[in-house]
């Protein structure tokens, strides 16, 4: 926080806000686009992938997460102070300006371009969407109730490149985890939406969770029927789906069903709760491709 006598802030308060801007103290971020990022590095390298890659394709998933979240901070400087989850953040509070949060993004964003000179070139044209989403996304809430498609766009991105890391062409398989993983992120970022509904209509800020309205529940459960069919049919083209892969994807639907019951009364911690055990789906995801690999 912000000395209210001398205005100022030690340099360990900002190290922790600058941590905080870029939710390092918060990783269910990383590992929601991280998860998907490894699907698609063991099925297009048809098992492990270069070390080398691995570790390239784990900083740029860091890099461009962080970069992601000081952006969004930026774009919500304005309306995060009257919202009870986000008041504290370090643009919200003053720890941190406006300009230092651009400051960040720009960093991170170097960073990961640096990681690009150690890939195939396939990657590095891939990578200006993966640029543009992370920049427009924090900014659509205040044009479109759909900013969660254009969160699962730029959170399925890593998909594509990683495919062309490993020195795979993107086919209808990646189509089909990019679209899986698109459909599974608009529902777990309409649970979180959900959290703010009543703080999102008092400043107007859009989203899916607004724009579902009473069908909020029925409608996420769609979205991860529709992610689980897409991915198990992408499973499926590979090899992988028999039997560790359906076996992995069983247990996801019985997440889902659970979360969806414990979500069913729309109350705002619950809700978050499903939001944040959404990190375990993508884990049982991959334990299953992993074994289905081996």
């Amino acid at each position: 926080m912000v000395n209210p006598v001398t205005n100022t802030v030690t340099w360990r308060e900002r190290l922790i806000a600058y941590a905080h801007l870029c939710r390092f103290d918060k990783p269910i971020g990383t590992e929601l686009v991280l998860w998907p990022a490894m699907w698609a590095m063991w099925i297009a390298a048809k098992g492990m992938p270069d070390f080398k890659v691995l570790v390239i394709m784990l900083l740029g998933v860091l890099f461009m997460r962080a970069a992601g979240c000081a952006i969004n901070d930026f774009a919500d400087r304005k309306v995060d102070a009257h919202v009870a989850r986000t008041r504290e953040r370090p643009l919200a509070t003053g720890v941190i300006s406006a300009g230092e949060a651009i400051g960040v993004f720009l960093i991170l964003i170097t960073a990961s371009a640096c990681l690009l000179f150690f890939l195939p070139i396939q990657t590095f044209y891939w990578s200006f969407g993966a640029l543009l989403l992370a920049f427009i996304y924090p900014f659509m809430k205040r044009y479109t109730h759909l900013p969660q498609v254009f969160l699962g766009a730029a959170f399925s991105w890593s998909i594509p490149m990683a495919y062309t890391a490993v020195g795979a062409e993107p086919d209808l398989s990646c189509a089909l985890l990019y679209l899986g993983n698109l459909a599974w992120t608009m529902a777990y970022d309409t649970q979180y939406a959900i959290t703010d509904r009543e703080y999102d209509l008092k400043i107007g800020v859009k989203s899916t969770a607004i724009l579902f309205g009473q069908y909020d529940i029925q409608i996420i459960g769609m979205l991860q029927a529709i992610s689980v069919l897409l991915i198990g049919t992408a499973l499926y083209r590979e090899q992988l789906l028999f039997p560790y892969g359906m076996l992995a994807l069983m247990v996801v639907v019985a997440d889902f069903i659970y979360q969806g019951y414990i979500t069913r009364d729309r109350d705002p911690q619950r809700c978050f709760w499903a939001f944040r055990h959404n990190r375990w789906i993508g884990l049982i995801i991959f334990v299953g491709i992993f074994i289905a690999l081996l």
